[in-house]
């Protein structure tokens, strides 16, 4: 018997930090309904424990260097740890509640932090309808953008062309407007917006809202029937106090400072908490693909750790990281002003998250794709979604455009184009 004829095996990669000065990495095959059947003491588990679920298995066998192959005991959480299994193919037993990994490759390097990279490819529709209709009603959603989860896992969502945003608790079947009108009605009143698309939201769940095709920022208090202006004038221009298609947001907790894509000025705007002008603190030096140039930059997002904005460089088919305070960029994923659907480029990026590892999530827009960078690491893993392929079933997607992860890992994407969000959960 051999691996090849009988079983279908899940190649991922893990990663974890070990208690030494390196990591150790390696990629693994996933064999559901095999266990090891033999009486030689190679083949006999060197550990056995019994762990919360199987993740916690693959992290301790990541944390043992002598260690090739787990088998996981699904009815009772037990974990078996092997070494020496390169010669045991042949002595596999059919057990349907055991699923065994296998070590195929491994190397030990610098310590970085990172997670294991594996989600179901099939999403499930958390908001909006599962068919990719648009409507305004509260079970639907018409071009949603950015999403966001608060401290209790709900789901708010720019329903750009419905000039709202939407709060949306996990499990039910409808959302409520908690900024702009519950109708679809856009304006540029106070109780009114048109065309959001980015938002922040703080602690007590407050929004900073990006009204886009108003030029400018609103807060909005919780609960709140209206909002205030705080950055922008309502009118398009390229001062400092001015926005131009405001894209996207992000909010510093500790000092209320605002950073803000200014899509079409070309730059990011930073405004300190209160200040009615704000500074460029990235590009603004027109369209382009130079290393102080941004070209259409849609999403962006903090990276608190290294104090800089990771930005999607949409025309540019790129994303970089801007250190703040540095005049320059530096290339994190893609080919400067290269489109394309392997694993090392991207096409129109829109969206970025950052996980607490440093892994880098990519809208791929025009790829229809969600790409997964390992920290440090220019080669992608398409997670979510079918490179090149638009459609509404569960494993694809449309234009995607605002990608964000709960605390379990698990991603969920505004499928902007199939006015839905789909949740695509970690295994």
């Amino acid at each position: 018997m051999t691996w090849r004829r009988n079983c279908v095996a899940f190649l991922f990669v893990l990663l974890v930090q070990s208690v030494a000065q390196d990591i150790r990495s390696f990629m693994m095959s996933k064999i559901a309904g095999w266990q090891f059947n033999c009486a030689s003491t190679t083949c006999l588990p060197f550990s056995t424990l019994i762990v919360s679920d199987i993740f916690k298995c693959e992290l301790t066998c990541l944390a043992q260097v002598q260690c090739e192959a787990i088998s996981f005991h699904q009815s009772t959480t037990k974990c078996e740890l092997f070494a020496n299994m390169t010669n045991q193919n042949g002595n596999m037993l059919a057990n349907i509640d055991v699923v065994t990994m296998i070590v195929l490759d491994q190397t030990r390097f610098a310590s970085v932090k990172v997670l294991a990279a594996q989600w179901n490819p099939s999403g499930t529709t958390m908001a909006g309808n599962p068919s990719g209709t648009a409507g305004v009603g509260a079970s639907q959603l018409n071009a949603p953008y950015v999403l966001r989860l608060d401290s209790s896992n709900a789901l708010y969502i720019a329903d750009m062309n419905n000039n709202r945003i939407q709060k949306w608790i996990i499990g039910n079947s409808s959302g409520v407007t908690v900024a702009g009108q519950a109708d679809g009605t856009s304006g540029a009143t106070s109780t009114t917006l048109n065309a959001p698309v980015g938002f922040a939201i703080d602690s007590s769940n407050n929004l900073y809202i990006a009204d886009r095709s108003n030029y400018r920022v609103m807060y909005w208090a919780n609960g709140a029937s209206s909002g205030s202006m705080i950055a922008g004038t309502g009118s398009t221009g390229s001062a400092n106090n001015q926005l131009n298609n405001p894209n996207a947001i992000e909010r510093v907790s500790s000092s209320g400072t605002l950073y803000i894509s200014d899509r079409e000025n070309q730059r990011i705007m930073q405004y300190l908490d209160g200040a009615s002008s704000g500074t460029v603190v990235a590009g603004g030096n027109g369209a382009g693909t130079g290393s102080n140039q941004l070209w259409d930059p849609f999403g962006f997002t903090l990276d608190s750790s290294t104090n800089s904005l990771i930005i999607a460089n949409y025309n540019a088919h790129t994303v970089v990281r801007r250190v703040i305070g540095d005049t320059s960029w530096t290339l994190l994923a893609g080919i400067t002003g290269v489109s394309g659907s392997s694993s090392i480029l991207l096409n129109n990026p829109v969206g970025v998250a950052v996980d607490q590892y440093g892994n880098i999530y990519v809208a791929d827009s025009g790829n229809h794709r969600i790409q997964f960078f390992l920290v440090g690491q220019s080669e992608a893993t398409t997670i979510a979604g079918v490179s090149g392929s638009a459609g509404t079933s569960a494993t694809q997607l449309n234009y995607p455009y605002g990608v964000t992860l709960d605390s379990q890992f698990n991603l969920y994407v505004a499928d902007t184009s199939n006015n839905r969000v789909q949740r695509f959960a970690r295994y």
